[in-house]
């Protein structure tokens, strides 16, 4: 079977290797999600942000005391973000050479199709927690891939966001189509993704040296995990 690409986005402005739209990623304000950290993170934590973007969440988790590093691969990204150290690599080959109270693999990057790539990701979260601290994990509930259709919803902001092209080239396995919409500006992201079920998230966390501590949250979509 042939699979779709993994990534591809289109539209004004620069795009990541993984098919974000810069422009339209700096827009974007965070829905709660550092208070959610924050909670589950000792107060004034070291937090290691891998796949940061534009710094949405960044900011948040900076203006509640937390001491922040933010990684991403794409530097149009990372010059968004300003009062905190960044750094330009890809999450599976980075070295910060150091430990971090919170290692935070958010933006359901963990559900890539790419099964040695979400074990280089892992790896990265591994390498990156200090032994009494902890990684925290954002995923699509499973059954949301049993679910999800298309849409089209208006943001609070006016954004136009558009899920089409849903399709389920093999079990597990999503290919959809977001599209996003603001005045005259339109970006494209098509993405495949794969369903992370508790007994292989479990699995797969084990195998990189981590164990399934819990969630955050009842929709189980945010996952608490602790070094070995």
């Amino acid at each position: 079977m042939t699979l779709p690409t993994p990534y591809h986005g289109s539209g004004p402005g620069p795009i990541t290797p993984d098919g974000c739209a810069v422009d339209y990623y700096a827009m974007l304000t965070p829905n709660g999600e550092p208070e959610i950290i924050h909670a589950a993170a000792p107060a004034g934590a070291s937090i290691l942000e891998l796949g940061a973007g534009a710094g949405r969440i960044t900011r948040g988790l900076l203006a509640l005391g937390h001491e922040v590093v933010a990684v991403d691969e794409s530097p149009e990204m990372l010059a968004h973000i300003e009062d905190t150290e960044t750094i330009c690599s890809p999450i599976q080959s980075l070295s910060a050479g150091r430990a971090f109270d919170v290692v935070l693999l958010m933006s359901f990057v963990i559900e890539t199709a790419d099964d040695e790539l979400r074990r280089a990701f892992l790896r990265t979260c591994r390498r990156h927690v200090a032994e009494d601290g902890c990684v925290i994990l954002q995923r699509k509930p499973p059954e949301w891939y049993d679910t999800i259709q298309p849409f089209e919803r208006i943001t609070e902001a006016g954004h136009v966001v558009r899920m089409t092209e849903v399709s389920r080239p093999a079990p597990d396995l999503l290919y959809a189509t977001m599209e996003y919409t603001v005045g005259d500006r339109r970006w494209t992201h098509s993405f495949l993704s794969r369903r992370l079920d508790d007994d292989f998230l479990r699995s797969s966390l084990e195998e990189e040296g981590l164990t399934m501590a819990g969630f955050l949250g009842g929709d189980r979509e945010w996952v608490r995990a602790l070094p070995v």
